[in-house]
């Protein structure tokens, strides 16, 4: 049987058979993922997200506090919304930056056609927030009822006054990075926002401050590049799935070896926080006794469902069939890390416990 052979016209392409010109603008068209209209359970699954996420700040502080004996500090979920916010800009905005540095040691990564950042809203919606919380600041840590309330002069003249300011500042630093030539330069005012956190959660007056400033800083850094991270991850899996597939996952594994570093952190430095609020004595009974404990409870709880999705999501990475399986469980560890993060906001607003 003779083999057929394609005809090639002068100057064309013999893999193809077409002249050299069609050949060319074949190559050139680089074939674009489909757009797919977003599926109903899809839209589902955003909705209840959102909704837990309002239900937090909003029902978590009554929750929380039930048969405590603890009183409620007034304005505390309009407080926890508002600090649920920032953290969350924090997170979308620092992971970005992150996984944009990991995408790069990625050889082939067709970077011109990475995810769209969110990070100049992301910073906005952290400025707007922060703002709100300088605003309860200027008004002795009470949500004021009309502007005559507020006293600017306590904004200067305060600690905590003077870390909003610089919240509120770091953030639209942010967001002007984050439209600029070089986006990556968000770490450094980010950085500030982690370091104004870390203090205004340790006062002078309290013991060790600086001691509980550092645990501070490390955790609430590693919950970032973790929570904001794995979002940039997952975006840049479903933008790459086809056009990319396999730098995708290559994007995912570099993740996932550092995000092993990351957890490691947190969970070592949280142990060392959790000690430092509640003496290894009473850790049981306030975890269950007191707002500050059940919240920490339940924190902790989505922490490890986290995990689990986390070394599924691994362990189908390493697997020799598809590993953009992966997404699936992936997809569901982003979800409880947000939802963790809404509830480190509630810690900050609940009444720290007594340690006895």
């Amino acid at each position: 049987m003779s083999s057929i052979r394609p005809s090639v016209e002068p100057g064309g392409d013999a893999t193809t058979g077409v002249p050299a010109t069609t050949a060319t603008t074949a190559v050139s068209v680089v074939p674009s993922a489909p757009r797919r209209r977003p599926s109903a359970g899809r839209a589902v699954a955003v909705l209840v997200l959102v909704a837990v996420a309002a239900l937090i700040p909003l029902l978590g502080p009554s929750v929380t506090l039930r048969g405590t004996g603890e009183a409620r500090a007034p304005g505390t979920g309009g407080v926890t919304f508002l600090r649920a916010v920032v953290l969350a800009a924090l997170c979308v905005q620092l992971g970005e930056v992150f996984v944009a540095r990991l995408a790069r040691r990625v050889p082939g990564a067709p970077l011109d056609r990475a995810p769209r950042g969110w990070g100049a809203y992301a910073a906005w919606a952290g400025c707007a927030a922060a703002l709100g919380l300088a605003v309860v600041v200027a008004n002795g840590n009470v949500v004021p009822q009309q502007l005559a309330d507020l006293d600017i002069g306590r904004l200067h003249g305060s600690r905590d006054g003077r870390l909003a300011l610089v919240e509120v500042n770091a953030f639209l630093v942010a967001a002007v990075c984050a439209r600029s030539r070089r986006p990556s330069a968000a770490a450094l005012p980010l950085a500030a926002v982690i370091v104004a956190e870390a203090l205004r959660a340790h006062p002078p007056t309290e013991d060790s401050a600086l001691t509980g400033s550092g645990l501070t800083l490390v955790h609430l850094t590693c919950g970032a590049l973790w929570a904001g991270g794995l979002l940039y991850v997952l975006r840049i899996l479903r933008r790459w799935r086809i056009t990319a597939p396999e730098e995708s996952v290559a994007v995912l594994g570099l993740y996932a070896r550092v995000a092993a570093v990351l957890f490691a952190a947190i969970t070592v430095t949280g142990i060392f926080s959790t000690l430092r609020r509640m003496p290894p004595g009473t850790v049981v009974d306030q975890l269950t006794e007191t707002a500050y404990g059940r919240t920490l409870l339940a924190k902790l709880l989505l922490v490890a469902v986290a995990a689990v999705l986390a070394l599924l999501a691994r362990r189908r990475l390493r697997g020799t069939g598809d590993r953009l399986c992966a997404y699936a469980p992936a997809r569901g560890e982003v979800a409880a890390l947000g939802a963790a993060v809404a509830l480190s906001a509630l810690l900050t607003a609940v009444p720290v416990p007594i340690r006895w």
